[in-house]
């Protein structure tokens, strides 16, 4: 089964970044836009792999205390539009002793630096003037272990299980 490590977006940020889609959609731009219940930000991919169980237990072996981040910068990867987060030197630290923990475990994970963004389109064809990022900011308490399926209508991503804040 195909794995990641993420955090899933709660209201009121679901609500915003959806807002932000629809605006660039007015503006004119074109592509794959990722769906509400799609919308979340990678820590770790792990790709192909048959023990979801001995990824958690990575997992929990990894505490870590609640994460405040913002929406930051609009970006782009070649034809992929992303929302960068500001507010993340508490966030790369647990990514990084997270990833040492896969590591550890022989999990194997895309080990490519770690750039904290919500991918918002790809396939994205640029429109007229590029609307203003949201303001937002959202408290993260969970990580989940997130399992992707390429459905009829694109990815659809379920939630295997998760690990709460130290402390919650």
């Amino acid at each position: 089964m195909r794995l990641f490590i993420a955090l899933r977006f709660e209201e009121p940020l679901l609500t915003q970044l959806v807002s932000y889609l629809n605006g660039l959609r007015k503006a004119g731009f074109r592509g794959n836009f990722t769906k509400r219940e799609n919308l979340h930000l990678t820590l770790a991919f792990i790709g192909e792999y048959k023990d979801p169980s001995r990824v958690l237990k990575a997992m929990k072996k990894t505490p870590f205390s609640p994460f405040a981040l913002s929406t930051g910068r609009i970006g782009a990867f070649g034809d992929l539009m992303w929302l960068g987060l500001d507010g993340t030197d508490a966030l790369r630290e647990y990514v990084s002793r997270l990833r040492t923990s896969l590591a550890d475990d022989g999990i194997p994970f895309d080990n490519e630096k770690f750039s904290p963004h919500i991918t918002l389109v790809r396939r994205c064809e640029r429109g007229d003037a590029l609307p203003p990022p949201p303001e937002a900011q959202a408290v993260f308490r969970r990580v989940s272990l997130m399992k992707s399926d390429f459905g009829q209508r694109g990815m659809i991503y379920t939630e295997l299980g998760y690990v709460d804040a130290f402390g919650e």
